[in-house]
Parts: C-alpha cells; structure tokens; sequence
C-alpha cells in the first residue's frame, strides 16, 4: 500500500444516468476550488473530481494512469473531461493512454504552455522559496480569496480547507515538480491530430496562462477543436471566478455535442 503522498483520490457526484463530467485539477491540485462551478451542474451531469498526491516523482504518464485506474474502479470508462491549467497535461496523457472522451473542456488549460520562460521563473522561484515566505503567501491568499470569492458560496467556504492544504508538508514540492512537468511536456504533435472535440474556456484577465496564443494555436493547429469562450470578468481560475457562466458553457458544449450526435 502505497504512502499518503502516492494516493489519488477521487470523489463522485451524481448518478450513473448522467453524462459523465471528469474534472483535472490545476497546479493546486485539488477539488476545493470547484465547489461553487461542482454546485452549478449538480443534477446535470455525474461530476467526477481528483485530489492529486503530494508526489514529487510522478510523471505525467504516471498520473494519467492512476486517474484511468480511479475511474475504471467506479465502472468510468468513458465521459467528458473538463481540464484546468495543469490539468490539460494530465488530460493529453490520458488520451494518450486510449481513454475514450467525449470531448475535451480545457479551462485555463493548454497544449504546450505559451510563455516558458515563466514556467522556469516559477519553478526556480518555488525551489528557493523559504517555506516561512510560501506560508506567509498563502496567508495574504487566505485573505484575498475571502473577497474574490465572496459572491460564491461553496467555494468561500472551503477557503480555509484549501490553505490547510497547501500549508502540509511536502505540498510545495509537490507543486514544484508540476510545474517541472509543463516545463518539459509538449504534446502539439499529438493534439494537432486528436479526433476528440476540443473546447476552450479561457479568461480575460489570465496573467498565468496567456489566452490569445492558445486559442490561435488551437484554431490554426488542431483538427477537433471546435469553440472557444473568453469571459471577460475571469482570471485563470475561471471555474472558481466565474462558477456560473462557466457551467452553462460548460454544459451548453455538452449538449450541443450530443444533439449533433443525433443528426
């Protein structure tokens, strides 16, 4: 039996007769953040959500298999999968692995990140960051995000809990070592000729992942990407800030793809 650090755990939500909605989280690595957008489509959709492990040696092809083994061990061998920032690498890798998706929702998500040389900024930053500085950061978050999120509810209340989190042993490295992953990771040959349907949900005010390369990319490079959605009052982490809008997207994709099915 593997140790805390080396465990995936996974949470479902809904019944069996619902469409089958698979949330990869971003860099933070947990479904805490999602709680409001998890409120928006409940009794719409079979809501599938990960904890990743605080691992600081798991590849990418090593967290697409733990999350492919998690939903085959709840009879999940097929759904839609709604990929946050990091979570779009998790996501390519388990195409990859013949994981059969009705379609792909990347939210803040991307295939190659646009701006590397940042990615290596946040990764050398993360690795010589005192840990009384990275607590002392999630402490002005914790104060922050009370007032960024305070029109949503589920998601404000789980505040607390998502700075606990962070503040554990071995999170930052693990955290870290995410970001080595985007660093190293580039699957534009593999999306470019992905046949599942590619959506992209992107916000306005998005300082992490830069939005206009990643859409053009994706309308220029990728056969199966079909729409793409800007919000304007979002940041990076659109299903958090914006839960609402987000989910009617969301599920209007959703239910566009299955009526063109049926024609």
């Amino acid at each position: 039996m593997g140790s805390e650090a080396d465990i995936l755990e996974i949470r479902v939500h809904g019944t069996a007769d619902l469409p089958t909605l698979i949330y990869l989280p971003g860099l933070h690595g947990d479904w805490t953040l999602v709680s409001s957008f998890r409120a928006a489509v409940a009794g719409r959709v079979r809501f599938v959500e990960f904890n990743y492990p605080r691992t600081a040696t798991w590849s990418l092809k090593e967290y697409a298999g733990q999350v492919q083994i998690a939903l085959a061990a709840h009879g999940i061998t097929l759904g839609w999968i709604l990929a946050e920032s990091f979570g779009s690498q998790i996501a390519w890798s388990l195409l990859q692995l013949g994981f059969e998706a009705d379609g792909v929702i990347l939210a803040g998500g991307f295939v190659r990140h646009p701006l590397q040389i940042a990615v290596e900024a946040a990764y050398q930053l993360g690795r010589a960051m005192p840990r009384s500085f990275f607590l002392g950061f999630l402490k002005f978050y914790q104060a922050f995000a009370r007032w960024r999120h305070r029109q949503a509810p589920e998601t404000f209340t789980q505040i607390d809990a998502f700075v606990a989190r962070r503040s554990r042993p071995g999170e930052r490295s693990a955290i870290v070592h995410r970001l080595q992953l985007i660093e190293s990771a580039d699957f534009r040959d593999f999306v470019s000729h992905c046949k599942v349907p590619i959506y992209s949900l992107v916000g306005l005010w998005d300082p992490v992942v830069p939005w206009w390369p990643v859409t053009q990319w994706l309308n220029n490079e990728c056969i199966s990407f079909r729409a793409s959605r800007l919000i304007w009052n979002a940041d990076h982490t659109i299903l958090a800030t914006q839960p609402a809008i987000s989910a009617t997207q969301v599920l209007r994709w959703m239910g566009e793809a299955v009526n063109s099915r049926r024609r």
